[in-house]
């Protein structure tokens, strides 16, 4: 496959600084090198910089950063649309806002195939929020809900061209989820599968029924990826840690399963704060995971001397 890699060291969406590293952490821990070891081409254009902006005031005063972000879903969705022509691109985050703007350019080109984009959303929060309704003003915690047509983005955020139908969304791995966002989601057809959700039924189950989903549309699929999916004690580098995520083995299943399926055409990963990594520890566990999904399997990883 011809993979293209984008830094969006978008930072400014979320309360602590240090994701602005991410996609340089994630360069470093030998992403590229990856791919091309599993017989994809890679090419990385290195990272975007929005167009100039303006302060945009918003009623809700604790909304912070909001041009600065609109400048960045412009200039993201730009790329998802120009980059997903042919090939995969996958986006080095940054914050989660980045999702605000690869969405919306993700939809665009597969309403140009003729083709559902579907999103697998693995995060430990919903991210559902609008500019309304946060009360801590970070705008990563906004994007699906902006990106799946939700009120309270109109005349702030760019107009969608083609949100993607609520239906079309998978939530895996949810464990914080403010009041606001509970009743917002309750209205909509995502599916969310929280921590409890997987302890019971697992998440082969969880994630072949999305598949099957997503082949019967024959549509597109797009893995957004939080580094607060994983569980801390293997991921600490986020700054939004949340006890009780998916575990190493989890992880790699959904991604080997994913590579199965042969429908993954796209891809975020977000949140890495190297500052907070112990010796690049998550940044390596990342690059290994984005390896499962674009195909290496069990008998390929050597094997570590004790």
């Amino acid at each position: 496959m011809d993979c293209t890699l984008i830094g969006a060291p978008l930072q400014i969406g979320a309360g602590q600084l240090g994701c602005e590293m991410g996609p340089s952490a994630l360069r470093i821990a030998g992403l590229r090198t990856a791919l091309e070891e599993l017989g994809h081409t890679v090419k990385d254009i290195g990272n975007l910089s929005p167009r100039a902006f303006d302060a945009m005031p918003h009623p809700n005063k604790a909304v912070h950063h909001l041009g600065e972000t609109v400048a960045w879903v412009e200039a993201l969705s730009a790329a998802a649309y120009d980059n997903s022509k042919n090939g995969m691109p996958i986006f080095l985050g940054g914050d989660h806002a980045i999702s605000a703007g690869t969405v919306p350019g993700l939809a665009r080109r597969a309403a140009e195939f003729g083709r559902p984009l579907f999103v697998l959303w693995l995060d430990a929060h919903t991210d559902f929020h609008s500019l309304d309704t946060t009360a801590s003003g970070n705008l990563h915690g906004t994007p699906v809900a902006y990106y799946t047509g939700q009120p309270g983005f109109a005349g702030y955020f760019p107009e969608l061209a083609h949100a993607v139908p609520t239906e079309n969304v998978c939530m895996i791995g949810i464990r914080s989820v403010d009041t606001a966002e509970q009743a917002a989601i309750r209205k909509t057809g995502i599916t969310v599968h929280d921590m409890r959700v997987i302890d019971e039924h697992g998440v082969a189950v969880l994630v072949r029924t999305f598949i099957e989903k997503v082949r019967a549309a024959n549509g597109l699929l797009h893995v957004s990826f939080d580094v607060d999916f994983l569980e801390p004690d293997i991921a600490p580098a986020v700054g939004t840690t949340v006890p009780g995520g998916a575990t190493f083995r989890e992880a790699h299943l959904i991604m080997e399963m994913l590579h199965d399926s042969g429908f993954v055409s796209s891809l975020d990963i977000v949140e890495l704060n190297p500052f907070l990594d112990e010796r690049g520890k998550t940044a390596k566990l990342l690059v290994d995971l984005v390896a499962s999904l674009m195909g290496k399997r069990v008998m390929d990883r050597p094997t570590v001397a004790g």
